[in-house]
């Protein structure tokens, strides 16, 4: 009997070995990036992303919790805006302030998460008008913890973040389009 508890306990410190060993392979940083064109101007799409009260209508979290609770501070839009909401396992906890709104072209956003997990990225839309639709690409990017490099191991943030995006982006063309 103490045979097989010492041979699982081996075999559970090589798993956790090998785990380790995987997540410190992965980059200390991400970047996540998706695009679309969006037959609308960019003035349109721009005001749409620039005013955090918009999201509701395109953003892909806005429908997961129905209860989320949502706070508006500073100005109503453009530099200085936060948006901060609180809302079910979901969605989770966070805010967000711009940091940067270059009209019709570029928005920075400081994005950090609370729960489930504490995170500090940066979000930026680029808005480049091409006749008479507009390429709009949705990144985010900032570093990730061992923590995060170990959840890595088991998903694929590209993916799982990127799908998301996707979402975001065909609701934005859906609204600046109608």
């Amino acid at each position: 009997m103490f045979e097989i508890i010492v041979f699982i306990a081996l075999v559970l410190a090589i798993v956790i070995a090998i785990i380790l060993v995987l997540a410190m392979t992965k980059p200390d940083a991400f970047r996540v990036e998706r695009a679309a064109a969006i037959n609308a101007p960019s003035e349109k799409i721009f005001a749409l992303i620039d005013d955090f009260h918009q999201w509701g209508s395109w953003s892909p979290w806005e429908g997961r919790d129905p209860a989320m609770k949502r706070s508006f501070e500073g100005p109503a839009r453009g530099n200085g805006a936060i948006y901060a909401w609180e809302g079910n396992k979901n969605v989770g906890t966070g805010r967000m302030e711009i940091l940067r709104a270059v009209p019709s072209s570029t928005i920075v956003i400081k994005l950090d998460f609370i729960k489930p997990f504490e995170a500090h990225n940066t979000a930026e839309f680029t808005l480049l008008p091409q006749g008479g639709a507009t390429t709009v690409t949705w990144a985010m990017h900032g570093p990730a913890s061992f923590m995060h490099r170990t959840m890595q191991v088991f998903m694929n943030l590209d993916r799982m973040i990127g799908k998301d995006f996707e979402a975001g982006l065909a609701n934005l063309k859906k609204v600046a389009e109608s």
